[in-house]
């Protein structure tokens, strides 16, 4: 319609003297016209009846409505309108859901592995004592039309593939000569999505570990604001990793390699951020005496501590610009990092120190000679010896308020962190002596020499184990816990595990239960020697060669990896990024789920 036809309709209209006249002549105008005509007039004026509520108040408003949206319908709200779109990239709304599962934006350089490679599996290894296991008690040994079409497709892309990267399957490995090859439908997807190629060989026959940056440059990326969107789904993606199985494997270091690296089994292992610089680096004991700080970034030693422990290192904590080491001379040693220096050396234990921990306020210490130690940090005073277990106590762990221990006598037990005193014990937690054990109160996660894993709550006993030996037994009567009690959502309240006591989520009925018992679920095949428990997923290394993921909430199997070890695995840590690994075959592995990501922003 030109401008002086437009002027003539608003003449008519203004002629017409009201809004009831100019109806009435819209109306007899439509019904002249034949009902082909009227179906094409109804869908030009269709846009015209449809009033965007949200859209039209103020942007605050709009806002606080968005914030309780989820973040799958945060995304799919993005392809309603340009107005929507905008509201639901806001970046208050995805920093409040990265707050609320405490991801943080951290402008540090992109760490790229190296890519060694990795030998056949099936060496043999021989009966070789596990310095870092005590005895148990036991008699045996243990967008619409308004919006850019590229707009549209751009968050229809996005949305498919987060869908896409939900799909299951394992990856598959090769092994006939050079590094592991893994396949994967998601390899391509991401490919496909960062638009880059391949990474390119670097110096020294290495490979990187990662794709390039989807930024143009690493500069560019370590100047920019926080994208908060893009952290939430970057955590998303690498959770979806985790599920799926998605990784490359890659060793830090091999029998022999590098030349600097440990010459005897390592038991233990951490990964370490410097807080001052926000780099990454891994620690590692060792039988040969010596803990090494390996550059993850470039898979270079950069740090060899030795002179002080005359025997094998069996555990190591970092925290806070302190490293303890603990050993099977029944020491345990404490280290400066910044100035190199060693704190003092703590000689108390009468026989092997198995773990230790640490955090601002005090060191905990357990040993073959049945007791923990606690000491005050960081002046390092002996405060409580605790020594209630009947065999050796095989690992620890600490929070703020309390310490959890875990023996070869099948207990679990809870201590006061200050007073040393006893809070509740938790016997015949395992039908054989516990190996490994982590604790986030109220969260208990345990591993033992009876190949399975048990997760619950000290609070609720609620939780899931994978052994399906379940019957209807009270649990016995102890001192109510010191913990908040928690609210449980459980509809197997009256399922109670033979054992310890501890309500199950899992029923044993129907087609699950049989799968189980038929031998269908996979566990582990033998003693689970490390565990580790995170926010989403719970891991588990065994002596049966492998590392296995699990469902924190469920219990569920959802990664079994294979083929990084050919000796037994002693130790097991993750991140959000990637799993690592030691054991027997004096061996690190790097299991890396962020292959194709960009992390170079992820703490």
């Amino acid at each position: 319609m030109s401008f002086s036809q437009f002027l003539q309709v608003d003449e008519l209209v203004a002629g017409m003297g009201s809004v009831q006249d100019c109806e009435e002549l819209a109306y007899k105008l439509l019904a002249s016209l034949p009902r082909s005509r009227l179906a094409t007039i109804q869908r030009r004026i269709a846009p015209l009846l449809q009033f965007d509520v949200v859209g039209s108040l103020p942007a605050e408003v709009s806002l606080q409505i968005f914030s309780y949206l989820p973040f799958p319908t945060l995304l799919v709200s993005a392809l309603v309108s340009r107005r929507w779109q905008a509201l639901a990239n806001d970046q208050t709304l995805w920093k409040a859901l990265c707050q609320s599962r405490g991801w943080k934006w951290r402008q540090t350089p992109r760490l790229h592995t190296f890519n060694a490679a990795m030998p056949r599996r099936g060496a043999e290894w021989g009966d070789s004592d596990d310095e870092g296991m005590g005895d148990s008690d036991e008699a045996e040994d243990f967008d619409d039309e308004d919006m850019p079409f590229e707009s549209v497709e751009a968050a229809k892309a996005e949305l498919t593939l987060m869908h896409a990267e939900l799909d299951s399957g394992f990856a598959s490995m090769s092994m006939s000569g050079g590094p592991p090859v893994f396949s994967n439908p998601r390899d391509t997807l991401y490919a496909l999505s960062s638009s880059s190629k391949s990474a390119p060989a670097v110096k020294g026959g290495r490979q990187r570990h990662s794709a390039p940056s989807v930024l143009k440059t690493l500069q560019e990326s370590s100047f920019l604001k926080p994208n908060y969107k893009l952290l939430h789904q970057t955590h998303i993606k690498l959770k979806n990793r985790f599920l799926s199985s998605s990784y490359r494997l890659s060793a830090l270091q091999t029998r022999g390699a590098p030349t600097n690296a440990h010459t005897n089994t390592i038991y233990c292992l951490q990964l370490y951020t410097y807080p001052e610089t926000g780099k990454q680096v891994l620690f590692t004991g060792s039988r040969d005496k010596s803990v090494r700080e390996w550059d993850l970034s470039t898979g270079i030693v950069e740090r060899v501590i030795s002179g002080v422990h005359n025997s094998s290192i069996l555990s190591l904590c970092v925290h806070n610009g302190y490293l303890a080491s603990a050993g099977s001379d029944r020491r345990v040693a404490v280290w400066h990092l910044e100035s190199n220096q060693l704190v003092k050396v703590l000689c108390d234990h009468e026989d092997s120190v198995l773990c230790v921990r640490f955090d601002d306020r005090r060191l905990v210490s357990c040993s073959k000679d049945r007791t923990v130690r606690t000491y005050s940090f960081p002046d390092l005073e002996l405060k409580v010896v605790l020594g209630a277990h009947r065999a050796a106590v095989n690992a620890v762990s600490l929070s703020e308020s309390f310490i959890v221990s875990a023996s070869g006598d099948r207990s679990v037990r809870l201590w006061d962190a200050e007073s040393g005193k006893l809070l509740r014990t938790f016997d015949n937690h395992h039908s054989r002596g516990i190996a490994s054990i982590d604790f986030y109160p109220p969260v208990v996660l345990s591993g033992s020499s009876d190949k399975h894993l048990r997760l619950f709550d000290m609070t609720t006993l609620q939780g899931w184990c994978t052994s399906p030996d379940y019957e209807g037994v009270a649990p016995t009567a102890n001192a109510p816990l010191p913990f908040p009690i928690l609210a449980s959502g459980s509809n197997n309240a009256g399922l109670v595990c033979q054992t310890c006591g501890s309500n199950s989520i899992e029923s044993l009925s129907g087609p699950r239960a049989a799968a189980d018992r038929s031998g269908a679920r996979c566990v582990h095949g033998d003693l689970v020697r490390s565990v580790a428990l995170g926010e989403d997923f719970v891991l588990s290394g065994s002596y049966d060669l492998s590392i296995k993921v699990w469902d924190r909430k469920t219990g569920a199997l959802v990664g079994d990896l294979t083929g990084g070890h050919t000796g037994r695995i002693f130790c097991i840590g993750f991140d959000s990024k990637k799993i690592v690994s030691c054991g027997e075959d004096q061996r690190i592995c790097i299991w890396d789920f962020s292959h194709g990501i960009d992390t170079s922003f992820l703490p």
